[in-house]
């Protein structure tokens, strides 16, 4: 299949598990990768490829990607196709809990530890602010697409 170029854009954050923090490496489109091919001459030998289950399409529209919406995909995830999701934090940022009984509430970082890896978020407990030291392991950025997996 030397005719057909695939791009699987994955990215790379850690992840708690019952043991301790993991690194975790998936795909940017879970189910999903991008693959260039003439439709006339590969299209049933990508259909039913290992792996495949099928080919994204509409009755019987079948959706092409341009050029450079697939170009930008690749300059933002550069050379190796794995995008490393950081945590840094600023004062002022708004968070999200991604673990352990306080998930899902919200808060604003207050404090920067960078040192010890923490940081201190104000949230809304029991009607008052309170002040809370964190790792920032357990933190989403809010506005992140990472931070919709860890509501499951």
């Amino acid at each position: 299949m030397r005719d057909i170029e695939v791009f699987l854009p994955r990215i790379r954050f850690k992840r708690s598990s019952r043991q301790a923090l993991a690194w975790v490496t998936e795909a940017l489109f879970p189910g999903y990768l991008f693959a260039r091919f003439d439709w006339n001459t590969h299209l049933r030998q990508v259909k039913h490829a290992r792996g495949v289950r099928d080919i994204v399409h509409f009755g019987n529209n079948w959706p092409v990607i341009s050029d450079s919406i697939i170009n930008q995909l690749h300059e933002a995830m550069g050379p190796t196709e794995l995008h490393l999701v950081c945590r840094e934090f600023s004062p002022g940022d708004a968070v999200q809990l991604a673990d352990g009984s306080l998930r899902g509430l919200r808060a604003i970082v207050s404090r920067v530890m960078p040192g010890r890896k923490r940081v201190e978020v104000l949230m809304e407990l029991l009607g008052r602010q309170t002040g809370i030291e964190l790792t920032v392991d357990l933190l989403i950025k809010e506005g992140n697409a990472r931070a919709e997996l860890f509501r499951r």
